[in-house]
């Protein structure tokens, strides 16, 4: 593992990595940190029950860096993120050993009966979840059509991943942030490297969501396995 992460903290040195690119590094080391603490376990089938802490919350501030680019529409759900990050980084300092496995927070929190409560972990972890899939919704549909309209595509991505779960207050929010939406070739060009073109941006969004995928397959299986997948604003 350690020789993996030096290969690609070498290729970063060579390339300045854009929003993109970091959020295809992080998650695929977080992939390889999952292979390599679930393969050295008695029950190495039993995957879902580790996923490392730490690299996810550095993917999902990669996301606010992607969704900073959309501009002010993402003001809701970029404060959203960050608080639920800092809620998650807060446990974790709390008991960087014992708090270093996403499942074992849910777990314990199902154990003492707190997953429900407004400003667990739990529903911190449902949040970011949601927010990637929103992320993911969006990346699919700019892979499938990258002249289409960006604020019908976002508005159906939110009405899709997040709505049905956001109280009324906020969807009017974002209903009005809306109209502030950028077209869709500066949001592919905010998104673009030095010297890249629009089908190298078309292939690094390909590579994400082929990582991103799985993840988020794991994590609804988590939520539901410790029933909060359900859960709407508090």
């Amino acid at each position: 593992m350690k020789r993996k992460r030096c290969e690609m903290e070498e290729t970063t040195k060579k390339k300045k990595m854009t929003e993109i690119g970091s959020a295809i590094e992080e998650l695929s080391l977080l992939s390889i940190a999952k292979t390599t603490i679930v393969s050295s376990e008695t029950e190495a089938t039993n995957i879902i029950n580790h996923l490392p802490l730490k690299p996810l919350l550095s993917f999902c501030k990669l996301i606010v860096q992607v969704l900073d680019k959309i501009g002010p529409t993402m003001a809701v759900l970029r404060q959203d993120i960050d608080q639920n990050i800092q809620r998650l980084e807060k446990m974790w300092e709390s008991d960087p050993l014992l708090y270093s496995n996403l499942v074992e927070i849910l777990r314990i929190e199902a154990k003492e009966g707190s997953s429900r409560k407004p400003k667990s972990c739990s529903r911190a972890v449902l949040w970011l979840t949601r927010a990637m899939d929103f992320t993911l919704a969006l990346l699919q549909r700019l892979v499938k059509d990258m002249s289409q309209n960006m604020e019908q595509a976002i508005e159906e991505c939110y009405n899709l991943t997040i709505k049905p779960w956001h109280g009324w207050i906020s969807s009017a929010a974002f209903k009005v942030a809306l109209k502030l939406v950028p077209n869709n070739n500066t949001f592919i060009n905010v998104l673009a490297g030095k010297d890249e073109t629009h089908q190298m941006v078309q292939d690094d969004i390909t590579s994400l969501i082929s990582l991103l995928i799985p993840l988020l397959n794991q994590l609804h299986s988590i939520l539901e396995l410790y029933e909060v997948s359900k859960l709407k604003s508090p």
